[in-house]
């Protein structure tokens, strides 16, 4: 799940560079690319080790088919890793896709103030696709999030194992929707 999150903030940043460059883009270079992929490794890798040396633990998620941080427990140990979590795997990421989107609007309104024609057809679909990624990010991850906070810092037992399975499955099918609204929404694919 968090390898998810940084890829998609990481594709968004990379979009917003690559699309504001004012360079050739060089396909055969691959140095960007590993980069990104070892940088979303590397993070996730930090916020998912500590539970193996003590810091929260994993147990089974919802009905126990998945295995997941324990969203239960109500120590602090867990409570701080939760929160950690929270922000560094949500709300950062989050914040650098709102960002990057942001950016790239704004240098897509930038070029169609200069070209009044197609720029602005242009620049319509570049917001509905940018929209909807920031909507299907949210629709995937806030539920996931939400009911892990209530787990955590709820009443015990708020959060039945019947109720987390949408909000598990959505999270983790994250990834496939970016894509697919990518291609959709973009006539130079």
């Amino acid at each position: 799940g968090i390898i998810s999150l940084i890829s998609l903030a990481v594709l968004s940043y990379e979009r917003y560079c690559t699309m504001t460059s004012t360079a050739e883009a060089d396909t055969t270079n691959y140095r960007k690319t590993w980069t990104g992929i070892i940088l979303s490794w590397t993070y996730s890798l930090l916020w998912t080790v500590p539970p193996l040396f003590g810091w929260s633990s994993y147990g089974p998620e919802g009905p126990g088919i998945t295995c997941s941080v324990n969203w239960h427990s109500k120590d602090a140990n867990n409570a701080s890793y939760i929160v950690c979590l929270f922000i560094f795997c949500l709300v950062i990421p989050f914040a650098i896709i709102v960002y990057s989107y942001g950016k790239l609007l704004c240098a897509v309104r930038q070029v169609s103030s200069i070209n009044k024609g197609p720029g602005r057809s242009r620049e319509q679909r570049v917001l509905l696709m940018v929209v909807v990624m920031v909507l299907c990010f949210l629709l995937c991850w806030l539920p996931y999030a939400a009911v892990a906070l209530i787990a955590t810092f709820g009443e015990p037992g708020l959060i039945t194992p019947a109720a987390s399975i949408i909000p598990a499955i959505l999270a983790k099918s994250s990834t496939v929707y970016n894509p697919i609204i990518y291609v959709f929404l973009n006539k130079q694919v």
